[in-house]
């Protein structure tokens, strides 16, 4: 972490946020061993200019991780670069194109990352819904307001595809739950192509998961949570009462997760220590320079050998080959 040259203020916010940081009790990775993973949605991050100490507030909460999904990434990409400066040489991001129409909102989603802990392997695209022929045209059925962002990436003996999303809100709940579904059988979909990139697949982002009926849709394909989330409150709004954003897996390898996992709270203990020009009343003011989300993550193991050999040894076979 490369904070440098700061004022007073923003070095007492950062002692401030690291206390905070301190609590949440992440655990250290290990090279080659486990990898930490995160999902946060930023809010509206980079449509304005964030102020100098949130952009190292936000710097100093993704260098906790080692691989980060960023959510609502805009098309003005100057703050998040701003941020890859501080994180220090060694970080690195694979971002997708915007869409400038209404539903879109020229969001982005970004893959930010450690190239010291996990390697960025080479496959990056957007979610194309399934088509069908009309005419002479191949044309989808359904559509998502914002395409999903699948990217893949290697952590010591295991390679994996992250798959983020930002499921719309839209202006019904019937609208949701289509996409919520459509999402889910993409993924299933996916991992069932002979040719697939790989079969190991995460997903993460902001689902918009209301209720125990949305997430029932967003995981009726196998979809699972890791073991960390099970049977925890891990709200994810700053009032922690609402599991907007999501980590799931296909559990073709349960060992892939350890036992830790949690939201990172940041809010907890006020705004006036961060941001001494705002008053603790200021919450709106204050998601726009940090968010109204907080960070989801997880730690996985990423030294598999012994499972694999195991497996293999026992006649598995990926069902979903």
């Amino acid at each position: 972490m490369h904070h440098g040259q700061i004022s007073k203020p923003i070095a007492d916010g950062l002692i401030a946020l690291r206390s905070r940081i301190e609590k949440g009790g992440i655990p250290s990775s290990k090279l080659d061993e486990t990898l930490n993973l995160a999902t946060w949605n930023i809010r509206e991050f980079g449509k304005k200019a964030r102020s100098e100490a949130a952009i190292h507030y936000i710097a100093e909460i993704l260098g906790q991780f080692d691989l980060i999904g960023v959510v609502e990434l805009r098309d003005n990409l100057a703050d998040l670069d701003k941020v890859l400066h501080i994180l220090g040489p060694y970080w690195r991001a694979v971002y997708s194109d915007m869409i400038p129409d209404p539903g879109g909102n020229r969001e982005r989603i970004a893959y930010v990352y450690d190239k010291r802990a996990v390697t960025f392997t080479g496959f990056a695209a957007t979610a194309t819904p399934p088509r069908t022929k009309k005419g002479t045209e191949y044309l989808p059925e359904r559509s998502w307001w914002r395409p999903p962002y699948a990217a893949s990436f290697q952590a010591g003996n295991f390679d994996f595809v992250v798959i983020a999303a930002h499921v719309r809100w839209g202006d019904s709940r019937k609208a949701r739950l289509s996409e919520l579904e459509l999402f889910a059988e993409w993924v299933t979909a996916k991992r069932k192509e002979p040719a697939a990139v790989d079969k190991d697949i995460l997903v993460m982002g902001d689902f918009n998961v209301e209720d125990e009926e949305m997430f029932q849709v967003l995981t009726s394909y196998g979809l699972k949570l890791p073991e960390a989330f099970v049977g925890r409150d891990l709200g994810s709004n700053l009032e922690r009462n609402k599991r907007y954003d999501q980590i799931l897996h296909f559990p073709q390898y349960p060992s892939n997760f350890t036992n830790a996992g949690n939201v990172l709270d940041f809010y907890t203990g006020g705004i006036v220590p961060l941001f001494p020009d705002l008053k603790e009343k200021d919450k709106l003011a204050f998601t726009f320079q940090m968010s109204d989300h907080l960070p989801l993550w997880v730690q996985i193991n990423t030294d598999i050998d012994n499972f694999v050999l195991e497996q293999i040894s026992k006649g598995y076979r990926d069902d979903a080959k």
